[in-house]
């Protein structure tokens, strides 16, 4: 029976999440007729029916995870007709005994579950799902001690929740980045009493990045950790952090340093309205040169933000607090704006970072 498989969806995205099927099985769909939409790192993709045919089987599920060259639907019909996009034969009983194919278990090159029968069997009865441990036996082999401990976890505080789409691949992105960058943080604060009411708080912060980043140039930069090479960039594409239901968006904003406010500000309603809608382009979350968090609209005076390779510097902005102050030998309440730099120490020195900072907080203070 040939089947359809999840095309690579391409800028290295390699999994994603059902997000809702459009077919039934014993539908009769023609080619380009959409068959069901996905959920990745990036974006909710449609992917369409590759050939005409009659929909046998679906393989997966509403929210299911699925990688890369894994099944999706089987089709009516010989092996080997219809679209070349076909692949191959769902793996039988039979196949076992050949070498060559993957072991029982197996789906689309994903590795089986490696235990034993009894322990599957312990595990059914626990009400424990295999592919959700990490063996400690030889060789990853799941034992009856991994089985038994799981099911005490289960029993104590419920089922675990495996993290999809956006938030599973933030995960891995921070874990990718906390492995590789060497972080160093300075904070400081700045006055901002003199700002009129109705600033665009976002918009000032990013006048003050392009003038950071012209007083040190080496904040906007590229870091290849591998090569231990460094190429500092001259356009700004500045990654705006956005936070959604659906988890943390870090949409790029790009040339600030030659765009009026206005364009500017109308580039972040597009983008974010983009994002809240996820229709945003793959293309348009990556490349930064520079991060910017403006979490103090939510809450937090510093951070230390993660910076993510090969970007070597995230600046984050706290929320604003009260202090006294002296003016004309008068007290007065002194509006204070926390700002955190975070850098990659691989690539920057301190004097570097100190002089961005310093430059950035002057011009906030203008």
């Amino acid at each position: 029976m040939p089947y359809f498989t999840l095309p690579d969806l391409g800028e290295g995205l390699q999994e994603a999440e059902v997000v809702e099927w459009l077919v039934k099985e014993g539908d009769t769909v023609k080619v380009d007729d959409l068959l069901l939409s996905v959920e990745t790192a990036k974006a909710i993709v449609d992917i369409p029916a590759p050939r005409d045919g009659t929909v046998a089987t679906l393989f997966v599920h509403n929210g299911d995870l699925i990688h890369t060259g894994e099944p999706l639907l089987a089709f009516e019909g010989e092996e080997g007709s219809g679209s070349q996009s076909v692949v191959g034969k769902l793996q039988s009983q039979e196949d076992t005994d050949n070498p060559d194919h993957f072991v029982v278990g197996a789906v689309g090159g994903t590795p089986a579950v490696q235990t034993t029968p009894a322990i599957r069997s312990l595990a059914s009865h626990l009400g424990v799902k295999l592919e959700q441990l990490r063996g400690s036996g030889p060789g990853g082999t799941i034992t009856i001690e991994d089985v038994q401990q799981q099911a005490s976890l289960k029993q104590s505080h419920g089922d675990s929740t495996p993290l999809k789409g956006v938030a599973r691949s933030m995960a891995k992105a921070m874990a990718s980045a906390g492995q590789q960058v060497v972080p160093v943080s300075l904070f400081d604060q700045v006055s901002v009493s003199h700002w009129p009411a109705d600033t665009d708080i976002t918009l000032r912060l990013i006048r003050a990045i392009v003038a950071g980043c012209r007083v040190e140039p080496a904040v906007n930069a590229w870091f290849d950790g591998d090569r231990l090479s460094m190429r500092i960039v001259e356009k700004v594409d500045l990654g705006i952090a956005v936070d959604t239901p659906d988890g943390l968006f870090v949409p790029v904003l790009r040339d600030v340093a030659n765009r009026e406010p206005d364009d500017l500000r109308d580039g972040l309603n597009h983008l974010r309205k983009d994002v809240e809608q996820r229709k945003i382009p793959a293309k348009e979350l990556q490349g930064a040169t520079l991060s910017l968090s403006n979490f103090g609209t939510l809450g937090g005076r510093f951070a230390t933000p993660v910076v993510v390779p090969p970007q070597v510097a995230i600046i984050g902005a706290g929320k604003r607090f009260t202090q006294p102050g002296i003016k004309d030998g008068e007290l007065f309440e002194d509006v204070q704006l926390p700002i955190s730099l975070t850098f990659d120490h691989r690539a920057l020195n301190g004097g570097q970072a100190a002089r961005f900072l310093a430059a950035l907080l002057a011009d906030l203070a203008d």
